[in-house]
């Protein structure tokens, strides 16, 4: 089976109920699309459970991208015309709920927090697979080949796969369906608790993990994990006290 999860922010409690309902077999393989840090406290402790896993498949999500362009000297090389501001990108990743992930990293030795960096940098930034004979196009938040329509709001191609905000109005190529994280469902439907959106060739996986579980702080939307089997389109949701019970 083909599971698909993003936008895990650091709440091992919901990934962990995700993890006992799929029942991940070594033949199986789980897509995690990024965002496994920040907001809440576990996002370390997930990520190196993931980097043992051979099964499961992470890409690069615009947390991780902060984390590595604030703390990671050899990730902000990765282009020579980028200008970094270190101070900048390290109150950027602070305003998003990343000073829990540093602080957590603070607490390890140097050759865990190099293990760690080395195996963010080295993820890509989309997978394309087929399921079934149906292609899919699985991407933190949108398809890096569009940069060139979007160049003027980014500083480069990178920065634009893990940031950029997919909206309704914008058209997805004919020849796969769209998977992706980043900007959590309610923006585009309605559903309280939230659930995975399904549009137009595309599909939206960030139903907000990164929520408290008082939905009161989040203007009375109730957050969860979810997670999506692409081989019969089973859909699971991480149990959750429902804060109107």
């Amino acid at each position: 089976m083909v599971y698909i999860m993003s936008d895990i922010h650091g709440n091992k409690r919901r990934f962990d109920s995700i993890l006992q309902q799929i029942n991940l077999t070594h033949n199986d393989t789980l897509y995690i699309l990024g965002d496994i840090i920040d907001r809440h406290p576990s996002g370390v402790e997930i990520l190196e459970f993931i980097m043992e896993q051979p099964n499961i498949q992470m890409l690069l999500g615009n947390h991780e991208h902060m984390m590595l362009s604030a703390i990671d000297p050899k990730y902000r090389g990765y282009n020579a015309a980028h200008s970094y501001d270190e101070w900048g990108t390290l109150r950027l990743w602070y305003r998003n709920g990343g000073t829990i992930t540093h602080e957590a990293l603070k607490r390890l030795d140097n050759a865990r927090k190099e293990k760690i960096c080395e195996y963010l940098r080295d993820r890509p930034l989309y997978f394309d697979i087929e399921v079934n004979g149906m292609k899919y196009k699985l991407v933190h938040a949108y398809p890096i080949e569009f940069y060139g329509e979007y160049h003027y709001e980014y500083s480069d191609p990178r920065t634009f796969a893990v940031w950029h905000r997919y909206h309704k109005e914008e058209l997805v190529p004919e020849d796969y369906i769209l998977i992706f994280g980043h900007t959590p469902t309610e923006m585009y439907q309605p559903n309280n608790p939230l659930r995975i959106y399904h549009g137009n060739r595309v599909i939206g996986m960030d139903c907000g993990s990164g929520y408290e579980d008082d939905s009161i702080v989040h203007g009375g939307k109730q957050g969860n994990l979810a997670c999506l089997c692409l081989d019969n389109g089973a859909e699971y949701y991480s149990e959750e006290k429902l804060c109107n019970e």
